[in-house]
């Protein structure tokens, strides 16, 4: 495997040359320009393909400058992942599938399980799973370190549960900030949906400051209805997550 860095273009025709697979992974507001870079060193035989956690515009613009084979992936997973048994590769198909189907076949022998979804879906559903999580995380987090609390005596005080929760709001501050407001800034769809928490959160509040338990339980059970079974493989899987959590503490 051989990289294209970003002061490597003066040697991109000879570094790409022979290259049966280009594979773009770069910020989110370089992707397109990236992407366009690379048309005068695409030939017909070459595989394009992308990790961008954003699909359907990557996608647009590599079927737009590429003739060939194209292809639009997603890890759910981070960099720190120690292999790809039991994780999770979105798949977007764009062009001649056929000449990509070993990259395929080798990534599940790799142990990943590929999800294929149409881009716009795709994009559609990282709005929940990334956007709206990562800003309510982020929310979160920026509300505790503003509070005249002691983390340190939270974590000493914590159920397991409360544990893994700081552990996922904290693991959010020790990435890279720029990664995050990229996510959660790609489209508008992801400000709109951030707005509706915000309504969802005023709406709630209400229960409490009109002292309305009843309405309060009436919502709950609805919201239970929607998760149905999931509820309950939800407890089974967390209960494991918070075993393991508690075996950290120390």
């Amino acid at each position: 495997m051989v990289s294209l860095d970003q002061n490597d273009w003066v040697q991109a025709d000879i570094i790409l040359a022979d290259a049966d697979l280009v594979l773009v992974c770069v910020p989110i507001n370089k992707t397109l320009e990236t992407i366009e870079r690379l048309q005068p060193f695409l030939t017909e035989k070459m595989i394009l393909a992308d990790l961008t956690s954003v699909k359907a515009q990557p996608l647009q613009k590599m079927l737009q400058v590429h003739q060939g084979a194209v292809v639009g992936f997603h890890p759910m997973f981070g960099p720190d992942t120690p292999s790809l048994a039991k994780q999770v590769v979105v798949c977007c198909h764009g062009r001649g599938a056929e000449q990509y189907e070993w990259l395929l076949e080798q990534i599940k022998i790799w142990g990943a399980k590929i999800e294929v979804i149409d881009a716009i879906e795709h994009d559609h559903a990282m709005t929940y799973i990334q956007a709206l999580r990562h800003f309510s995380t982020f929310m979160f987090g920026l509300h505790l370190s503003e509070q005249p609390i002691k983390l340190e005596q939270l974590l000493a005080l914590s159920s397991p549960i409360y544990r893994l929760e700081l552990a996922m709001i904290g693991r959010l501050f020790a990435q890279d900030g720029a990664l995050y407001a990229d996510i959660i800034s790609d489209k508008p769809e992801n400000l709109t949906t951030i707005q509706s928490l915000k309504a969802t959160f005023e709406q709630s509040l209400k229960f409490f400051e009109e002292k309305d338990k009843a309405g309060f339980i009436q919502v709950f059970e609805k919201v239970h209805h929607w998760f149905g079974d999931y509820s309950e493989q939800f407890l089974k899987e967390s209960q494991v997550l918070l075993q393991q959590a508690n075996d950290y503490r120390k």
